[in-house]
């Protein structure tokens, strides 16, 4: 393909059906699926991520970049799953119990997801038993909390101490964020880590791996 970067500003626009269109093209032209992954879409959805940061992109850019990397990841997953390609760790994401947003949710998600990790999204309102039941199901390297409304927030303290009585505690690394959510309250409800943007979320999960697996990056 003449100019793959084309990937990289797709993503970057928000442009979903372009960087599906320019990924189904790299790939019939032989393209390695994971350096579609790694040298445009996760970068791409790193600077996104700075962009918002920086005060440059608003939520709904931040948005569409998150479903423009979504809509490639669909095609290049299946690819890198067929030749052994693992993700570079695994995490259980949901809103807490009693909260129904998902934006912020779906764009850590889509974020993760762009950095390398397997994601499983548990949807929204998901009580401390499911998030539970998907540790033992999935066995997460982390679990995602988001919460947007003060009145959840307490529900990431439940979380954690329900994890902690059923014994699961010590299997992951719990990482939260969302609105309302400040360091203090992370270190309060017993979270190992605080991310206030989807870029600190990626940058705290690939923290954890780095300290339970060196050689991760």
């Amino acid at each position: 393909m003449d100019d793959l970067h084309k990937l990289y500003d797709a993503v970057l626009a928000g442009d979903a059906p372009g960087a599906r269109l320019i990924t189904q093209q790299a790939l019939a032209e032989g393209v390695e699926a994971l350096r579609l992954v790694n040298e445009f879409m996760s970068p791409a959805m790193n600077e996104a991520g700075r962009r918002f940061e920086a005060g440059e992109y608003f939520v709904p850019h931040l948005l569409l970049s998150a479903r423009a990397v979504k809509s490639a990841l669909a095609l290049t997953r299946p690819l890198l799953a067929a030749c052994g390609t693992r993700p570079i760790g695994r995490i259980v994401i949901g809103t807490v119990r009693g909260d129904l947003h998902d934006i912020g949710k779906n764009i850590v998600a889509a974020v993760l997801e762009g950095g390398g990790f397997e994601v499983i999204d548990l949807g929204v309102g998901v009580t401390p038993e499911k998030f539970g039941a998907a540790i033992q199901e999935y066995h997460p390297d982390i679990i995602g909390m988001s919460a947007l409304l003060t009145t959840t927030m307490t529900a990431m303290k439940e979380t954690v101490d329900f994890i902690k009585l059923a014994g699961l505690r010590n299997q992951v690394k719990v990482l939260v964020g969302g609105a309302p959510i400040t360091r203090a309250f992370a270190e309060e409800a017993g979270a190992d880590d605080f991310g206030g943007s989807a870029a600190e979320a990626l940058r705290a999960a690939k923290r954890f791996l780095q300290a339970a697996r060196p050689s991760a990056n």
